[in-house]
């Protein structure tokens, strides 16, 4: 005789599809130690049956659950509680910007044994096209549409990560020793990737919508001297660190400052989990001069290093030149495995489930720091919380001491003597229990800092 569950069926609250409320209901129970490892779930049909939903809905709510690796389905025994992966070290580490893990190891598998099974040999006895192969290209363009980018696939290049798409653009937009104009705060890999490669940064204030136009105006009119090209390198959405996003005003701001001085434009569009159609990609405001760069290891999976470069007209033939000579085009398997996902329906699943854990990991930043952290509307994986340079740095200090590791802060700062600055949090490799952990030692020792001015003052 089966056990009976101790789940105690619900949907969470709000005007969601019933499946995705009760993936909600079941994570937040999940994901918060209310039902431990190993336990039984009710049978579909009676769950259906008790929360007056379909049956296919319950089926359909597994099936994401056990992608996410939070529940396993035993043939003959039922459904019951993934093991979750504990904690590697004594560490907890929010200095690395990853997704939330959404791949179980059993959905890996499936995926696997479903691209051998139509694998052409022709792939690997030859070197692919430098730009990928055409019907890949399109399945990314395709992808790129559902993020609000409509990419002609003679325009995109895959890319060795997001990161290959951004060395190339620079290359194109700039040349070694030319000025590239970056948001004040920004990328730490972009400006290790300027710097190693010879470029000059060049600093832009900011405000609570990103890269101010004026300043880049005025930035862009003291360069006009400079020989060679010029390059804006920006992240419209969900700016990283500072978490910012352009209304569509901003953006078209910024463009016609960038057209009015004939510089490039480099966009970072990797945070984009979703489309928002008053929001466009500042590629699809001025096509002509932005080299637009996006990804799948923030929308899918970190192991998923397939990049996409889509570039203006007049440089693919450049771009595919620059890809050649690096010889490093994408892994075969990599975009078999793009192709099976994006077709089987399990990307577009996974990215959903990635945005939704990003907004429960923000909220619970929010309840943590409260006004110390810059709110953000968005879905994402990192947190900023804005202060002196000075006062980060000892913040830094002090979070390594109680076992949290934390990005650096001159490592996001453009100018390195800036005395602005703050702590960027990565919300999304932890464990839900480390992340709560690590967020509630944070919020005391910024708690403190916030005490200690009035100390010393008192002590004078």
């Amino acid at each position: 005789m089966r056990l009976r569950s101790p789940w105690q069926p619900r949907l969470v609250k709000g005007e969601l599809p019933p499946s995705d409320r009760l993936i909600a209901a079941l994570s937040d129970d999940i994901l918060t130690g209310k039902l431990e490892a190993g336990v039984r779930l009710p049978p579909h049909r009676d769950l259906a049956y008790r929360l007056e939903i379909g049956l296919g809905t319950v089926t359909k709510a597994f099936a994401v659950l056990e992608r996410r690796g939070l529940v396993r389905s035993v043939h003959g025994r039922g459904t019951f509680v993934a093991a979750l992966a504990a904690r590697g070290g004594p560490v907890i580490d929010l200095s690395v910007n990853t997704p939330p893990a959404m791949l179980s190891e059993k959905l890996l598998a499936k995926s696997l044994v479903a691209i051998s099974k139509r694998i052409d040999p022709q792939m690997f006895v030859r070197y692919p096209p430098a730009a990928g192969h055409a019907e890949h290209r399109r399945q990314m363009a395709r992808w790129l549409s559902g993020l609000g980018m409509a990419a002609e696939p003679d325009r995109l290049l895959l890319c060795n990560g997001a990161q290959q798409a951004l060395n190339i653009a620079f290359a194109l937009g700039s040349r070694p020793g030319g000025i590239i104009f970056a948001e004040a705060e920004t990328y730490p890999n972009a400006i290790q990737l300027a710097r190693q490669a010879g470029y000059r940064l060049q600093p832009i204030a900011m405000d609570g919508e990103g890269a101010m136009p004026e300043a880049l105006d005025r930035a862009l009119h003291a360069a006009r001297k400079e020989p060679g090209p010029k390059a804006f390198y920006v992240t419209p959405t969900m700016q990283n660190p500072t978490t910012a996003t352009m209304g569509l005003k901003r953006r078209r701001d910024i463009v016609r400052v960038c057209r009015q001085h004939e510089c490039w434009i480099v966009e970072d569009d990797v945070y984009a989990l979703s489309a928002a159609p008053a929001l466009q990609p500042l590629a699809m405001l001025a096509p002509e001069r932005t080299f637009y760069a996006n990804g799948l290891s923030k929308t899918l999976s970190p192991g998923l290093r397939i990049g996409a470069l889509v570039t203006p007209p007049e440089f693919v033939e450049r771009a595919e030149a620059a890809m050649r000579a690096s010889a490093l085009m994408v892994s075969p398997i990599s975009c078999y495995l793009m192709e099976q996902w994006l077709t089987d329906g399990t990307a577009a699943s996974v990215r959903r489930s990635i945005s939704a854990e990003a907004a429960r990991r923000q909220a619970m930043a929010r309840a943590a720091l409260g006004d110390a952290m810059v709110s953000t509307d968005r879905p994402g994986f990192h947190a900023w919380v804005p202060m002196p340079r000075k006062d980060a740095e000892r913040l830094d200090e002090a979070t390594a001491a109680a076992g949290i590791a934390i990005t650096p802060p001159g490592a996001t700062a453009v100018d390195p003597d800036s005395r602005d600055g703050g702590l960027r949090l990565c919300l999304g490799g932890p464990s839900l229990p480390d992340l709560s952990e690590a967020l509630g030692k944070i919020a005391a020792l910024l708690s403190h800092a916030r005490r200690e001015p009035a100390r010393r003052v008192a002590a004078v």
